[in-house]
Protein backbone atom coordinates (compact mmCIF):
# COMPACT_ATOMS: atom_id res chain seq x y z
CA UNK A 1 0.00 0.00 0.00
CA UNK A 2 1.50 3.33 -1.08
CA UNK A 3 1.43 6.04 1.60
CA UNK A 4 -0.30 9.33 0.88
CA UNK A 5 2.98 11.25 0.97
CA UNK A 6 4.63 8.83 -1.44
CA UNK A 7 1.59 8.91 -3.74
CA UNK A 8 1.72 12.72 -3.91
CA UNK A 9 5.44 12.59 -4.60
CA UNK A 10 4.91 9.91 -7.22
CA UNK A 11 2.70 12.31 -9.19
CA UNK A 12 4.71 15.42 -8.26
CA UNK A 13 1.52 17.06 -6.95
CA UNK A 14 1.52 20.84 -6.55
CA UNK A 15 -1.21 22.86 -4.88
CA UNK A 16 -1.84 26.58 -4.47
CA UNK A 17 -4.64 29.13 -4.34
CA UNK A 18 -7.63 29.78 -2.11
CA UNK A 19 -9.48 27.33 0.08
CA UNK A 20 -12.48 27.27 -2.25
CA UNK A 21 -13.72 24.33 -4.30
CA UNK A 22 -10.79 22.46 -5.87
CA UNK A 23 -9.89 22.45 -9.56
CA UNK A 24 -7.66 19.56 -10.64
CA UNK A 25 -5.79 20.01 -13.94
CA UNK A 26 -4.51 16.97 -15.87
CA UNK A 27 -2.19 17.22 -18.87
CA UNK A 28 -2.20 15.28 -22.13
CA UNK A 29 0.20 12.92 -23.91
CA UNK A 30 3.71 14.30 -24.26
CA UNK A 31 3.32 17.24 -21.87
CA UNK A 32 3.24 17.69 -18.10
CA UNK A 33 1.60 19.94 -15.52
CA UNK A 34 3.72 22.91 -16.68
CA UNK A 35 1.44 23.13 -19.75
CA UNK A 36 -1.28 24.65 -17.51
CA UNK A 37 0.76 27.67 -16.44
CA UNK A 38 -1.31 30.14 -18.53
CA UNK A 39 -4.68 28.81 -17.38
CA UNK A 40 -4.53 27.37 -13.86
CA UNK A 41 -3.33 30.55 -12.03
CA UNK A 42 -6.44 32.42 -13.25
CA UNK A 43 -8.51 30.34 -10.81
CA UNK A 44 -6.30 30.61 -7.74
CA UNK A 45 -8.15 33.59 -6.23
CA UNK A 46 -11.35 31.57 -5.73
CA UNK A 47 -10.29 27.93 -5.94
CA UNK A 48 -7.70 25.51 -4.69
CA UNK A 49 -5.63 24.61 -7.76
CA UNK A 50 -4.15 21.12 -7.96
CA UNK A 51 -1.73 19.96 -10.64
CA UNK A 52 0.03 16.63 -11.11
CA UNK A 53 2.00 14.60 -13.62
CA UNK A 54 0.70 11.37 -15.09
CA UNK A 55 2.94 8.42 -14.24
CA UNK A 56 5.67 8.30 -16.86
CA UNK A 57 5.44 12.03 -17.66
CA UNK A 58 7.14 15.16 -16.39
CA UNK A 59 8.72 14.80 -12.95
CA UNK A 60 6.61 11.80 -11.93
CA UNK A 61 8.27 8.76 -10.44
CA UNK A 62 9.16 6.80 -13.57
CA UNK A 63 9.77 3.68 -11.48
CA UNK A 64 6.03 3.65 -10.73
CA UNK A 65 5.21 3.10 -14.40
CA UNK A 66 3.74 -0.39 -14.79
CA UNK A 67 3.84 -1.72 -18.35
CA UNK A 68 0.99 -4.11 -17.62
CA UNK A 69 -1.30 -1.75 -15.70
CA UNK A 70 -0.63 1.27 -17.91
CA UNK A 71 -1.25 -0.66 -21.11
CA UNK A 72 -4.72 0.91 -21.24
CA UNK A 73 -6.22 4.16 -20.00
CA UNK A 74 -7.98 2.23 -17.24
CA UNK A 75 -4.67 2.04 -15.38
CA UNK A 76 -4.35 5.83 -15.48
CA UNK A 77 -7.96 6.16 -14.33
CA UNK A 78 -7.14 3.95 -11.34
CA UNK A 79 -4.16 6.21 -10.62
CA UNK A 80 -6.44 9.25 -10.68
CA UNK A 81 -8.98 7.71 -8.32
CA UNK A 82 -6.23 6.72 -5.89
CA UNK A 83 -4.68 10.19 -6.08
CA UNK A 84 -7.95 12.02 -5.43
CA UNK A 85 -8.70 9.78 -2.47
CA UNK A 86 -5.24 10.45 -1.07
CA UNK A 87 -5.75 14.21 -1.44
CA UNK A 88 -8.95 13.96 0.65
CA UNK A 89 -10.61 16.81 -1.22
CA UNK A 90 -14.30 17.58 -1.55
CA UNK A 91 -15.71 16.68 -4.99
CA UNK A 92 -13.47 18.34 -7.57
CA UNK A 93 -13.86 20.08 -10.89
CA UNK A 94 -11.51 18.02 -13.03
CA UNK A 95 -10.02 19.64 -16.14
CA UNK A 96 -8.46 17.07 -18.46
CA UNK A 97 -6.65 17.87 -21.69
CA UNK A 98 -6.73 15.40 -24.58
CA UNK A 99 -6.25 11.82 -23.34
CA UNK A 100 -6.66 12.99 -19.73
CA UNK A 101 -10.21 13.95 -20.61
CA UNK A 102 -11.12 10.31 -21.14
CA UNK A 103 -9.02 9.27 -18.15
CA UNK A 104 -11.25 11.59 -16.14
CA UNK A 105 -14.42 10.13 -17.64
CA UNK A 106 -13.33 6.59 -16.73
CA UNK A 107 -12.38 7.66 -13.20
CA UNK A 108 -15.68 9.51 -12.71
CA UNK A 109 -17.65 6.44 -13.84
CA UNK A 110 -15.69 4.37 -11.34
CA UNK A 111 -15.88 6.84 -8.41
CA UNK A 112 -18.45 9.57 -9.15
CA UNK A 113 -18.41 10.76 -5.53
CA UNK A 114 -14.94 12.26 -6.12
CA UNK A 115 -16.08 14.57 -8.91
CA UNK A 116 -18.36 17.60 -9.01
CA UNK A 117 -17.88 18.28 -12.71
CA UNK A 118 -15.58 17.43 -15.62
CA UNK A 119 -14.08 19.72 -18.23
CA UNK A 120 -12.94 17.79 -21.31
CA UNK A 121 -10.53 19.96 -23.29
CA UNK A 122 -9.81 18.66 -26.83
CA UNK A 123 -10.69 15.15 -25.64
CA UNK A 124 -11.70 12.14 -27.70
CA UNK A 125 -13.27 8.76 -26.93
CA UNK A 126 -11.91 7.25 -30.18
CA UNK A 127 -9.29 8.57 -32.62
CA UNK A 128 -10.13 6.23 -35.51
CA UNK A 129 -12.67 6.98 -38.21
CA UNK A 130 -15.42 4.38 -38.03
CA UNK A 131 -18.33 4.61 -40.48
CA UNK A 132 -20.14 7.86 -39.72
CA UNK A 133 -17.88 8.54 -36.76
CA UNK A 134 -15.03 10.91 -37.69
CA UNK A 135 -12.31 10.40 -35.10
CA UNK A 136 -9.56 12.09 -37.11
CA UNK A 137 -7.43 9.16 -38.35
CA UNK A 138 -8.07 6.24 -40.66
CA UNK A 139 -6.67 2.85 -39.61
CA UNK A 140 -3.85 2.71 -42.17
CA UNK A 141 -2.73 6.25 -41.40
CA UNK A 142 -2.69 5.60 -37.68
CA UNK A 143 -0.71 2.39 -38.01
CA UNK A 144 1.83 4.25 -40.16
CA UNK A 145 2.13 6.90 -37.46
CA UNK A 146 2.66 4.31 -34.73
CA UNK A 147 5.26 2.47 -36.85
CA UNK A 148 7.07 5.78 -37.42
CA UNK A 149 6.98 6.44 -33.66
CA UNK A 150 8.37 2.97 -32.95
CA UNK A 151 11.19 3.43 -35.45
CA UNK A 152 12.34 6.89 -34.35
CA UNK A 153 10.46 8.63 -31.56
CA UNK A 154 12.45 11.87 -31.82
CA UNK A 155 11.90 12.14 -35.58
CA UNK A 156 8.19 11.44 -35.06
CA UNK A 157 7.85 14.26 -32.54
CA UNK A 158 9.81 16.67 -34.76
CA UNK A 159 7.50 15.85 -37.67
CA UNK A 160 4.11 15.47 -36.02
CA UNK A 161 4.03 17.80 -33.04
CA UNK A 162 4.10 21.03 -35.12
CA UNK A 163 1.06 19.67 -37.02
CA UNK A 164 -0.73 18.89 -33.77
CA UNK A 165 -0.12 22.28 -32.17
CA UNK A 166 -1.46 24.24 -35.15
CA UNK A 167 -0.12 26.90 -37.44
CA UNK A 168 -1.08 29.89 -35.30
CA UNK A 169 0.92 28.82 -32.25
CA UNK A 170 4.04 30.82 -31.35
CA UNK A 171 7.29 29.15 -32.36
CA UNK A 172 8.62 29.31 -28.80
CA UNK A 173 5.58 27.34 -27.59
CA UNK A 174 5.99 24.79 -30.37
CA UNK A 175 9.61 24.31 -29.30
CA UNK A 176 8.52 23.99 -25.71
CA UNK A 177 6.02 21.24 -26.55
CA UNK A 178 8.70 19.49 -28.60
CA UNK A 179 11.06 19.65 -25.64
CA UNK A 180 8.36 18.25 -23.37
CA UNK A 181 7.80 15.29 -25.71
CA UNK A 182 11.56 14.74 -25.82
CA UNK A 183 11.67 14.31 -22.03
CA UNK A 184 9.35 11.29 -22.16
CA UNK A 185 11.21 8.01 -22.27
CA UNK A 186 10.60 6.54 -25.75
CA UNK A 187 9.61 3.12 -24.43
CA UNK A 188 6.90 4.73 -22.28
CA UNK A 189 5.83 7.09 -25.06
CA UNK A 190 5.34 4.18 -27.46
CA UNK A 191 3.03 2.34 -25.09
CA UNK A 192 1.14 5.47 -24.01
CA UNK A 193 0.61 6.39 -27.68
CA UNK A 194 -1.02 3.01 -28.29
CA UNK A 195 -3.08 3.24 -25.12
CA UNK A 196 -4.29 6.62 -26.35
CA UNK A 197 -4.72 6.38 -30.11
CA UNK A 198 -5.97 2.80 -30.26
CA UNK A 199 -8.50 3.26 -27.46
CA UNK A 200 -12.25 3.26 -28.04
CA UNK A 201 -14.34 4.28 -25.06
CA UNK A 202 -17.44 5.37 -26.94
CA UNK A 203 -19.52 2.68 -25.23
CA UNK A 204 -18.57 4.07 -21.81
CA UNK A 205 -19.87 7.59 -22.42
CA UNK A 206 -23.54 6.96 -21.46
CA UNK A 207 -22.35 5.56 -18.11
CA UNK A 208 -21.07 8.95 -16.95
CA UNK A 209 -23.41 10.67 -14.51
CA UNK A 210 -21.14 13.57 -13.59
CA UNK A 211 -21.92 16.79 -15.53
CA UNK A 212 -19.30 17.71 -18.13
CA UNK A 213 -18.22 20.64 -20.26
CA UNK A 214 -16.86 19.60 -23.65
CA UNK A 215 -14.43 22.20 -25.07
CA UNK A 216 -13.32 21.53 -28.63
CA UNK A 217 -11.23 23.56 -31.06
CA UNK A 218 -12.61 24.74 -34.39
CA UNK A 219 -9.64 23.13 -36.18
CA UNK A 220 -7.83 20.20 -34.57
CA UNK A 221 -6.17 17.32 -36.41
CA UNK A 222 -6.12 15.12 -33.30
CA UNK A 223 -9.68 15.68 -32.05
CA UNK A 224 -11.74 17.42 -34.76
CA UNK A 225 -14.94 19.35 -33.95
CA UNK A 226 -17.08 16.36 -34.93
CA UNK A 227 -15.63 14.54 -31.92
CA UNK A 228 -16.83 17.31 -29.63
CA UNK A 229 -20.34 17.07 -31.05
CA UNK A 230 -20.23 13.28 -30.58
CA UNK A 231 -19.17 13.63 -26.95
CA UNK A 232 -21.92 16.16 -26.31
CA UNK A 233 -24.54 13.91 -27.92
CA UNK A 234 -23.51 10.84 -25.91
CA UNK A 235 -22.67 12.30 -22.50
CA UNK A 236 -25.97 12.56 -20.61
CA UNK A 237 -25.25 15.80 -18.72
CA UNK A 238 -22.94 17.76 -21.00
CA UNK A 239 -22.45 21.25 -22.41
CA UNK A 240 -20.50 21.96 -25.61
CA UNK A 241 -18.25 24.91 -26.41
CA UNK A 242 -16.31 25.25 -29.66
CA UNK A 243 -13.30 27.56 -29.41
CA UNK A 244 -12.41 29.58 -32.50
CA UNK A 245 -8.81 28.43 -32.48
CA UNK A 246 -6.50 26.07 -34.36
CA UNK A 247 -4.59 23.12 -32.98
CA UNK A 248 -4.74 20.66 -30.11
CA UNK A 249 -3.37 22.88 -27.32
CA UNK A 250 -5.85 25.70 -26.64
CA UNK A 251 -4.55 26.13 -23.08
CA UNK A 252 -1.24 27.20 -24.65
CA UNK A 253 -2.18 29.11 -27.81
CA UNK A 254 -5.62 30.38 -26.72
CA UNK A 255 -5.47 30.58 -22.91
CA UNK A 256 -7.79 33.59 -22.65
CA UNK A 257 -10.56 31.81 -24.56
CA UNK A 258 -9.93 28.62 -22.59
CA UNK A 259 -10.16 30.44 -19.27
CA UNK A 260 -13.32 32.26 -20.37
CA UNK A 261 -15.08 29.04 -21.36
CA UNK A 262 -14.27 27.45 -18.01
CA UNK A 263 -15.23 30.55 -16.00
CA UNK A 264 -18.55 30.80 -17.82
CA UNK A 265 -19.31 27.14 -17.15
CA UNK A 266 -18.44 27.44 -13.47
CA UNK A 267 -20.62 30.55 -13.09
CA UNK A 268 -23.51 28.90 -14.85
CA UNK A 269 -23.12 25.77 -12.73
CA UNK A 270 -23.12 27.81 -9.52
CA UNK A 271 -26.26 29.77 -10.44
Amino acid sequence: MVSTINLLRRHQVSRYGASGSPLVFAHGFGTDQHAWRYVAPAFAACHQVVLFDLIGAGSSDKAAYDFARHQTLDGYADDLVNLLRALQLPPVVYVGHSVSGMIGVLAAIQAPELFERLVLLAASPCYLNDGDYLGGFDAVELQEQLSFLDHDYRAWTDTMVPNFVGGDMRSDLVNEVLASFARVEPIIARQFARATFLSDYRAALPLLRVPALVVQCAQDLVAPPAVGHYLHAHLPHSTLTILNTTGHYPHLNAPVATIASLEQYLRRSAA
